[in-house]
């Protein structure tokens, strides 16, 4: 019984993906798609937030990624509260990724060898986006969930996108408090839809 058992638990750890496989696949997956459709290329947006969802998004933890960004205010606010922190954050780095990926023309991709070790549960995969001009440091944070690797945060040129809303958000909280936020993302994701239509 016990040799079945663990032959049967065999492939689910060998078919596992690893934090910088998940990475390389998803970039390879996203270039590739914008690469081949036009629309995305002269900046359909309804294109590219379809892209952004289909492949990108259910490879991240946006739970933690927002919670990371609201900081120690984040157990203050009512599950109510937490839930449009989230949708409203979510909404805002969809469109935000949406902008740049309009921008991807003859860009590639080059990644650093992972260092990590095989108990570890959270890493940096890190990449470089090469074309025109100088090359764009692009890093991911992963952390090992029960439903495989999740990126939850990314440095771009040296800043991590949670750190720096963690400083924005927290400003907004003590000017305003956390409806004061919300209403921030809120009028930042309309202004967005405005700038796109």
């Amino acid at each position: 019984m016990v040799l079945v058992a663990a032959m049967l638990a065999l492939p689910v750890q060998a078919t596992e993906e690893t934090p910088d496989a998940l990475v390389k696949r998803i970039s390879g997956e996203v270039m590739a798609a914008v690469k081949a459709d036009p629309a995305i290329q002269a900046g359909d947006v309804n294109r590219i937030i379809a892209l952004v969802d289909g492949k990108i998004m259910p490879s991240f933890n946006f739970a933690r990624m927002t919670s990371s960004a609201v900081g120690r205010y984040w157990r203050q606010a009512t599950p109510e509260q937490q839930k449009q922190l989230h949708d409203d954050f979510k909404t805002l780095l969809v469109r935000t990724y949406a902008g740049a990926l309009g921008e991807v023309k003859d860009q590639t991709v080059s990644f650093r060898p992972l260092r990590s070790r095989p108990e570890d549960t959270e890493v940096v995969v890190r990449s470089e986006v090469r074309g025109r001009g100088d090359p764009i440091q692009l890093d991911y944070r992963l952390e090992k969930t029960p439903n495989g690797w999740k990126i939850y945060d990314l440095n771009v040129l040296g800043v991590w996108l949670v750190e720096t809303y963690r400083t924005q958000f927290a400003q907004e909280i003590n000017a305003k408090g956390i409806d004061g936020l919300i209403a921030s993302l809120v009028q930042r994701n309309k202004s967005n839809v405005a700038k796109t239509s």
